[in-house]
């Protein structure tokens, strides 16, 4: 459980770095997603440290919490390549859509999977 709870914060602050990043590199400029792009670099480096700080018995609750922040940062952008997203259209052509596609995309699978397993450590402590 350790080392997945370690990718899980590696992958959540890689996602919080990207937004960072970007933001830094002139996304901040953008009327509403600038303020959500700084939002999401510092949500994401708060969940990766209570990822790592959490006690065993609650890593469950911030698992899932990192899972569904994740999973809407990944439909913020499936949104914004699709149709736009507060007046703001992105390509995937533009610079680092497809690594964050992947970031996310990985961070929402390992989030998911530590949730489970802390779940059924839960239910099995419980059983005893």
């Amino acid at each position: 459980m350790i080392a997945l709870r370690l990718v899980s914060a590696a992958l959540t602050v890689a996602m919080a770095a990207i937004h960072l990043y970007l933001w830094d590199d002139g996304y901040r400029d953008l009327e509403t997603i600038g303020v959500l792009f700084l939002l999401n670099g510092i949500g994401g480096g708060l969940l990766a440290l209570a990822l790592l700080a959490a006690p065993t018995r609650y890593i469950g609750v911030v698992a899932v919490l990192g899972a569904l922040f994740t999973a809407g940062t990944l439909a913020a952008l499936v949104v914004s390549l699709t149709t736009g997203l507060f007046g703001f259209e992105e390509t995937l052509d533009a610079e680092l859509v497809k690594p964050t596609i992947a970031v996310e995309s990985a961070g929402i699978v390992a989030l998911t999977a530590l949730a489970l397993l802390a779940r059924r450590r839960r239910r099995r402590r419980a059983a005893m």
